[in-house]
């Protein structure tokens, strides 16, 4: 079993990833912030560490899918690569903050990437407005997160939403967050917990 759970900056990801896995006993996969050479410079200057940001990112998690694949274990991972290419690279690319050629390039690269991918059994995707975005990015007061722009945040909240409303990958449950807290409140995670049971089971 395979799912991931998916969403904008600071809506919950590594958070509910940590709850379901220690609930489900199952292999924890998160994204490589930590260890992101590229990461802090993108912040400062996105036109400069853009499309070297997003190769690393590509890498990153075709190196999750291959580990999935080959341990035929039950997995859940914090984001997919789907993300990588359909939000943030496309975003750059239209922000004029990824040179054509190089948005190009990438794509090149994961369109070749493409016949090893499988979608997840289940996706998760995390709605949340981007007051609670906001909200939730200051909470955690990651210093390389402060130049985030309220503009930025929006224009991926639409690109999340339009991919959403397009995808036919695989089963699909959407969480709108602005309206839980599953980190204080238990009865809200239970509620998340009793929906994931639904889709994995096909009672829905």
């Amino acid at each position: 079993m395979h799912i991931a759970i998916t969403g904008n900056i600071g809506a919950g990801k590594t958070t509910l990833t940590k709850l379901l896995s220690n609930n489900y006993k199952w292999i924890a996969q998160f994204e490589d912030t930590e260890q992101n050479p590229y990461l802090d410079d993108f912040y400062y200057d996105m036109a400069k560490w853009a499309f070297n940001l997003q190769i690393y990112f590509l890498s990153s998690r075709f190196k999750q899918i291959k580990e999935i694949r080959e341990h035929k274990k039950n997995i859940i991972q914090d984001r997919t690569i789907y993300e990588d290419v359909y939000i943030f690279a496309s975003n750059l690319h239209e922000m004029g903050l990824m040179q054509t050629r190089d948005y190009d390039n990438y794509l090149n690269l994961f369109n070749l990437m493409k016949e090893y991918i499988q979608a997840p059994d289940l996706l998760i995707y995390l709605r949340a407005s981007v007051p609670t975005l906001v909200n939730q990015i200051q909470k955690r007061g990651r210093e390389y997160e402060t130049s985030i722009s309220i503009e930025y945040l929006q224009r991926l909240n639409d690109k999340y939403e339009e991919w959403i409303t397009n995808y036919t990958e695989g089963k699909l449950l959407i969480i709108d967050v602005d309206n839980m807290d599953f980190v204080d409140n238990k009865e809200d995670l239970g509620k998340i917990i009793d929906k994931v049971e639904a889709n994995i089971h096909g009672l829905f």
